[in-house]
This record gives C-alpha cells, sequence and structure tokens, in this order.
C-alpha cells in the first residue's frame, strides 16, 4: 500500500475521490499526462485496495475504499505518539502547572482568611 501512495499522482487521485466518486475520464482531465498513464495509476491504486472500480454503462466510475487506510494510519500513528521522554516531560509541565494552581488558590484563601478576621 505503501508504494501505492508514493506517488504523487496517485495521492491526487486519492484526495479527488475523498469526497465523491468520479468517472474515468474525469480523473484523466485534470491531469497533464496521458489516458493510458491515469489508467496505470488507478490500476495500482484499485490493486492495492484503495480505490474500487464499478462498470456504469460503458463508463468506469472510481470511488475510494476508505477502510484499507485504518492499517496504515495505525501503522503511521507511532511516529506522532510521545516517546517515553515526552511522555515523562509532558506529566512533569503538568504537575508543575497544577501545583502553581494550587498555591495561588491557596494564597487567594489566604488573603481573604486575613481580611475576615
Amino acid at each position: 500500500m505503501a508504494a501505492a501512495i508514493a506517488d504523487p499522482v496517485r495521492r491526487d487521485i486519492l484526495v479527488m475521490l475523498r469526497e465523491q466518486r468520479l468517472p474515468v475520464t474525469q480523473i484523466a482531465d485534470r491531469f497533464a499526462i496521458s489516458r493510458p498513464a491515469v489508467s496505470r495509476h488507478l490500476r495500482v491504486l484499485r490493486e492495492s485496495g484503495l480505490v474500487r472500480d464499478t462498470l456504469v454503462g460503458r463508463q468506469r466510475f472510481y470511488e475510494l475504499n476508505a477502510s484499507r487506510f485504518a492499517d496504515l494510519i495505525e501503522w503511521l500513528d507511532q511516529f506522532t505518539q510521545a516517546t517515553g521522554w515526552q511522555q515523562r516531560l509532558d506529566a512533569l509541565e503538568t504537575e508543575v502547572y497544577r501545583s502553581r494552581r494550587e498555591r495561588h488558590h491557596r494564597g487567594k484563601t489566604d488573603q481573604q482568611q486575613e481580611k475576615t478576621a
């Protein structure tokens, strides 16, 4: 699947199909490459399972098969998740902010008690 989305033309096709299914002629019209070249790109996407095609009369329509992206998203997610050190630093930052809030709140409470005394 990674090889299928490595090509910029194929990525552009996937973006086009994100909103609606399109006939092959309409897809091909958006590129400066030949229709056979677009057809080859569509075949790669179809064989990888990222798109499906349907024949309606004499026209072939392509649509995105978004469910196939789940495995790829899961794999890519490991690169966006915080590392062990990042998680520890985030927890430390949270603790520092919590301590500051508590200290600030205690200071206001002490001031209020002094005024009432």
